[in-house]
């Protein structure tokens, strides 16, 4: 099953607002970062690792054609170079969030990306709840609590209902 990493940006302080910040990164190979390597790190917006690799590559290369290296040789460095860019894209990916001042916030087992994203908002609402007043959880069906100021009708509770209000007739009634 695949591995994945959730990181935030440290501005939000993880607040329930901004989990649509959160990024879910997949440790493994990565195919098209394999196939189309520049491309893939462009639609990342990886581009400290696309100025690098373009670097890299304008280097080697230039090494190649000053050693003069045949064209077997050539293809086998970019083979290899195509199998290191699928292999890391995921270690460039995390390294530019950390580099954004994003942090880690923990690792997922899951066999796709959106059973990833619900395990982790699984336990991590469970470990929220526990550490702040959740205020969802709050009993909705009974009256607001208020206090009783003398001298102010808003302060008593309302009464409960002496009708049924909807569909249902009230019992005992003719329809």
């Amino acid at each position: 099953m695949p591995v994945y990493t959730v990181h935030a940006p440290v501005a939000t302080d993880a607040s329930l607002v901004a989990t649509d910040k959160f990024a879910f990164v997949r440790d493994g190979f990565h195919l098209w970062a394999a196939l189309f390597g520049p491309l893939w790190l462009a639609w990342h917006r990886l581009w400290l690792a696309l100025i690098g690799w373009i670097v890299a590559i304008a280097a080697i290369e230039f090494a190649m054609a000053f050693f003069d290296a045949g064209r077997g040789t050539a293809f086998f460095v970019d083979v290899l170079i195509a199998l290191l860019m699928g292999f890391e894209g995921a270690s460039l990916q995390r390294w530019t969030l950390s580099r954004r001042n994003w942090r880690q916030l923990d690792i997922v087992v899951a066999d796709d990306e959106e059973a990833a994203e619900r395990r982790f908002f699984d336990r991590w609402t469970a470990k929220q709840r526990g550490l702040t007043n959740d205020q969802a959880a709050v009993d909705r069906g009974g009256p607001p609590p208020t206090r009783d100021v003398p001298g102010q009708p808003f302060s008593k509770p309302p009464a409960p209902p002496s009708e049924i209000i909807g569909l249902f007739p009230q019992p005992g009634a003719s329809r």
